[in-house]
């Protein structure tokens, strides 16, 4: 055991604190395993697996959130017979199953890396999270199976039995996404295990899978920004329809059904993300102090807006003080630690843990703003707003919702490092010392460029497809039925 071997043991065992007659055991049983491998271009590593996660994460929003849209138009066809309703979710229905064949396809080149880039990891910790991942292929099976059927079963089941089809999915796209997102709360909060002799003992799966504090907040936060990522992106399909001019009734109801529940969610997501600020605090105060730069600990912590961590200070930034503090505690004198209570080795790369979490918190509360200026209007006066500032607004706010998708995953899982296990294996001592991560690398991007083009075009045909729908009958609600009102023919600047 060389001394870096012994430092690491003496920085776990100070953090977690355990009985000095177990001491040495820990030393002997810890000595061997989690060896670094020579593998130079563990940063490309690194990033072809951010890539997978970048390219797949938008995907699983639409796992989650789209099925329940569609099944709520559908509903809506069976409870008022208004075909309008049946167009929309058939429509949907088709999109669904081309965004969950791309799924397919980057789900599995994001598990085949974890096996070849870090066998390390899935050779230590499997039997810990295995569990975790049978249980989501188990959901991929099922989904498969009943989205297929949903599709091809428009006009050859009854209206009830169709709808039933379509529960599992709906069901199976939630408990898939439950699955890996339990396994990355137990990287980010690892317990229902012990170590011996360089092996995993004692292991209960249920336990750290689902018993796992950090589970909660991170789940919730995902599938509200799932309902958000796949509400403002389908909304920005119609608002740019309504810009062109398109604004007959399935142009309103296409837009009002998902952009109703993106606009309820955004502003909840504020709050959930005070919840895992807090989570983040008491868990993860590396993490929490890279969020802000904060070198030294101190009490009553500010936060910089922008700004630069230059290795000791945030310069250039606008400071607000006691927010970290009021963030982390909701005490504004609370004691929150620095940067300067680990070695500099065990130190996340801070500036893009700030620029990524300022990033997903800047472009939530644009979000929300939205949410709330839409709700208003809607509240208020039963109708869309007229501004076309507003459906801008609404086109940009799709793609923006990804990038805070994106830049909160990478907060994340940037944050946590430079471990995969947290505070117990290394990314580096996890990564494989096999060659060719340039080749492959390369050729990942060249797979996902062709899915891009592919994605796009198999979209372009669908929304190109001409839209056929019979009058619908009398006495639906207003905004989800007639022809457009003389007040939102035009609107104006």
């Amino acid at each position: 055991m060389g001394n870096d071997d012994l430092g690491t043991l003496r920085r776990f065992a100070r953090r977690r604190p355990i009985r000095r007659t177990n001491v040495t055991v820990l030393v002997l049983a810890a000595a061997a395993p989690f060896a670094p491998v020579d593998q130079e271009y563990l940063f490309e590593a690194r990033q072809m697996q951010a890539l997978s996660f970048a390219v797949h994460i938008p995907l699983v929003c639409f796992g989650i959130a789209f099925p329940a849209f569609v099944l709520f138009m559908e509903g809506l066809w069976l409870r008022t017979g208004d075909p309008v309703y049946r167009t929309i979710a058939k429509r949907w229905s088709k999109v669904m199953l081309a965004l969950f064949a791309v799924g397919v396809v980057t789900g599995t080149i994001l598990s085949f890396e974890l096996g070849l880039l870090w066998p390390s990891f899935m050779a230590t910790f499997g039997e810990v999270f295995g569990l975790g991942f049978t249980l989501e292929g188990f959901s991929f099976f099922v989904e498969a199976i009943f989205i297929a059927i949903y599709v091809y079963g428009w006009d050859r089941l009854s209206p009830r039995a169709h709808f039933a089809t379509g529960v599992p999915v709906a069901i199976a796209g939630f408990t898939g996404s439950l699955m890996v997102i339990s396994v990355n709360a137990w990287m980010n909060n690892p317990s229902g295990f012990a170590l011996e002799g360089g092996r995993v003992t004692d292991v209960e799966p249920l336990a750290a899978l689902f018993g796992n504090d950090y589970l909660w907040h991170e789940l919730v936060h995902m599938y509200l920004a799932a309902y958000i990522v796949a509400g403002f992106l389908t909304a920005g399909v119609y608002a740019w329809a309504w810009l062109r001019g398109r604004r007959g009734r399935y142009e309103r109801v296409a837009l009002v059904v998902p952009l109703t529940v993106a606009a309820v969610a955004s502003p909840v997501q504020i709050v959930v993300g005070d919840w895992a600020a807090r989570e983040v605090a008491r868990e993860q105060p590396v993490k929490l102090a890279a969020l802000e730069g904060l070198h030294e600990t101190e009490e009553g912590a500010p936060v910089h807006l922008l700004g630069w961590y230059d290795g000791e200070e945030v310069r250039y930034g606008i400071e607000l003080p006691q927010l970290l503090s009021l963030l982390a505690s909701h005490d504004p004198g609370a004691r929150v630690e620095g940067l300067e209570e680990v070695p500099a080795d065990e130190r996340p790369p801070v500036n893009v843990v700030r620029v990524a979490f300022q990033t997903m918190v800047g472009i939530g509360f644009a979000l929300a703003a939205i949410s709330l200026v839409y709700l208003v209007v809607w509240l208020r006066r039963r109708r869309l707003p007229r501004s076309r500032w507003f459906y801008r607004a609404l086109v940009a706010a799709g793609p923006l919702s990804v990038v805070a998708l994106v830049a909160g995953w990478v907060t994340t899982e940037v944050g946590r490092q430079p471990w995969v296990v947290y505070g117990h294996m290394r990314t580096e001592e996890a990564v494989t010392g096999a060659d060719g991560i340039p080749v492959g690398y390369a050729s990942l991007v060249l797979v996902y460029a062709g899915l891009l083009i592919a994605v796009a075009w198999i979209l372009r045909r669908l929304a190109r497809a001409p839209v056929e729908v019979a009058a619908g009958p009398r006495g639906v609600a207003p905004l989800l039925s007639g022809g457009t009102r003389p007040d939102e023919r035009e609107l104006p600047e």
